[in-house]
Parts: C-alpha cells; sequence; structure tokens
C-alpha cells in the first residue's frame, strides 16, 4: 500500500509541476540556472518573508486574483490581450509568470539580474495603442507600478487568507513583504512603490478613476480556463473562489466578485474550503518546490536536487 501511494504522490508531483513550469520534467533550464548560476543569497534572504511567501502554494490563488487586477486597468489589458497567446495556451502564460517570481525570488543576484534584463527586453516589444487612441507600453514606469501593486496585494491576502502561518515573522510580516518584494518590480523600472500595507492600499485605490470593468469574457476564462482536465476543474474552482474573495476593495467592483470588504459565513466557508485544498496539495507535493530546493543546494543549505545527480 505505501508503495503504491508512493508512485500515486510521484506522479500527482510530476504533473502539477510540468504544469506549472511548462516543462515536462518539472525543472525547466530557468530552474536549474537558481542552482547552479551565481553565489549567495540573491536578492531575497533564505527562509526570509518573500521565500516564505512565494514558496507558498497560497500563491496559486494569489495569481488568480493579481490577473483580476491587473485585468482591471485597461491599458495594462491591453498589453496582454495584443501580445499574449494566453487563450490559446494559458499554461504557457502561467509558466511565464511563475518563471519570473521564482527566478527573482530564489536565484543569485547575478541570476535575478539577468532574468529582470531579459523581462526588460520582452517589454520594450509591447506596445500600441487601444482602439480608443490610448497608447500603452509595458515598459511605462507606471504601468508596471500597477501591475506590481495588484500581484503585490494578491499574493499578501491570500498567504493571509489561505496561507501557512506567519505567526514567526512577528504581527507586520505583511509590511515587511511589501517592501522588501518591491525590489523586484525597481529592477523592472517601476517607481514611487509602497512599503508598507497602508500605503499599499492607498496607493491602488490611487488608480480607480482610470480602471475599467474586467470584460465578461475575461472573467468567464479566468473562473474556467481550457484545458483542465475534471479533477483539474474542481481544484482550479476553489482556487479561484478563495481568490475572488482576496480581491482588493478598489477592484472587486469592476470584476464582478465579493473582494474582502465584508465576508459572510459563506464566503469563510469558500475560504476554509480553499485552504484545505492547498493542505492536501502540500501534502502530496512535497515542502518544498523544486526552485527552493535548487537555491537550497546552492547556498549549501540542502541536499543536491534529484535531476542533477
Amino acid at each position: 500500500m505505501s508503495s503504491l501511494l508512493g508512485n500515486l504522490t510521484g506522479r500527482t508531483q510530476a504533473a502539477f509541476r510540468a504544469r506549472v513550469s511548462g516543462d515536462p520534467t518539472g525543472a525547466p533550464e530557468w530552474v536549474r540556472d537558481i542552482a547552479r548560476v551565481g553565489a549567495g543569497p540573491g536578492w531575497f534572504e533564505p527562509d526570509g518573508i518573500v521565500w516564505r511567501v512565494h514558496g507558498d502554494l497560497s500563491t496559486l490563488v494569489g495569481g488568480v486574483a493579481a490577473l483580476l487586477g491587473q485585468a482591471a486597468h485597461p491599458l495594462a489589458l491591453a498589453g496582454v490581450q495584443r501580445h499574449s497567446a494566453y487563450r490559446e495556451d494559458p499554461w504557457k502564460r502561467l509558466a511565464g509568470t511563475a518563471r519570473w517570481l521564482v527566478v527573482t525570488t530564489f536565484g543569485s543576484a547575478e541570476l535575478a539580474e539577468r532574468e529582470a534584463a531579459r523581462v526588460r527586453g520582452m517589454h520594450r516589444k509591447v506596445r500600441g495603442t487601444t482602439d480608443d487612441g490610448r497608447p500603452y507600453s509595458a515598459g511605462d514606469s507606471d504601468l508596471l507600478r500597477w501591475v506590481h501593486l495588484a500581484f503585490t496585494d494578491a499574493f499578501l491576502h491570500a498567504q493571509a487568507a489561505v496561507g501557512r502561518d506567519m505567526s514567526r515573522f512577528g504581527s507586520r510580516w505583511g509590511d515587511a513583504y511589501v517592501g522588501e518584494w518591491s525590489r523586484s518590480a525597481q529592477a523592472l523600472g517601476a517607481t514611487d512603490l509602497p512599503t508598507t500595507r497602508s500605503e499599499l492600499a492607498e496607493a491602488l485605490a490611487d488608480y480607480a478613476p482610470v480602471l475599467e470593468p474586467v470584460p465578461t469574457d475575461l472573467l468567464a476564462f479566468l473562473s474556467a480556463p481550457p484545458g483542465l482536465s475534471q479533477p483539474e476543474r474542481i481544484v482550479y474552482s476553489g482556487f479561484s473562489g478563495g481568490a475572488a474573495l482576496l480581491v482588493s476593495p478598489t477592484i472587486a467592483p469592476l470584476a464582478g466578485v465579493p473582494g474582502r470588504s465584508a465576508r459572510t459565513s459563506r464566503d469563510r466557508g469558500q475560504l476554509v474550503v480553499t485552504r484545505l485544498q492547498l493542505r492536501v496539495m502540500s501534502l502530496a507535493l512535497g515542502g518544498s518546490s523544486p526552485s527552493e530546493v535548487a537555491a537550497r543546494w546552492r547556498l549549501g543549505l540542502g541536499p543536491e536536487p534529484d535531476w542533477n545527480t
């Protein structure tokens, strides 16, 4: 029986990591580079606040909430819609986002700088004009700031609502996360970034005059992406249901979701379900992601990754 469960767990790990990374091995070259390129702790302290938040499976829920937030800005949305094949291949888009997140979190400073340069190069190609004549550019500091705010807010509140306990970091861990993670957006060209939770909330609210309702077809897409198996659809529905309760009050009305302003008993029940799903996934996948394992080995804090032996 234990052998059967072990085989099942192994298959689950392989399938999930292949999905998220976009590589059938679950460890694409950019994950392997975390182990092999450069030395030292990189931009963020090992086992520090950013490692803890981004190494948590709550980012799966936060990612959905972040996309809802990003899409409320019409110029940010235009860049994604016109320069991304997310509808045809949503998993490739997910893998691209995951790459930036994990490489800058767990990679050496040398690798993080290299990744930032790669993303800046991609952004230079994403520019154009909306149907009503408004210019957009992914390299614009204000748009970069918006995307960073939406993602930071989503990951912060996903961690608080459905992530692992953060008490060892103290009651102000949210401020520390907002302040530390701003380094990643600065590397891309964003400016005037918040460094505390209250500053983050104020910065999001300041964008209210330029935000617009998220298109209904995109909302439908985010609630049920194509290409999911039946078991995956069940799990994803828990993630999207939880994400709908994490969105900032500034964005929630535009995304047609409850947000986190006032949670009913049913909402709290949904978060319990989402949290339970994440705990089960954590048991099935193991304690650390391949990226964190790679970083620990580079730093002499853990064993060599299986794929490197």
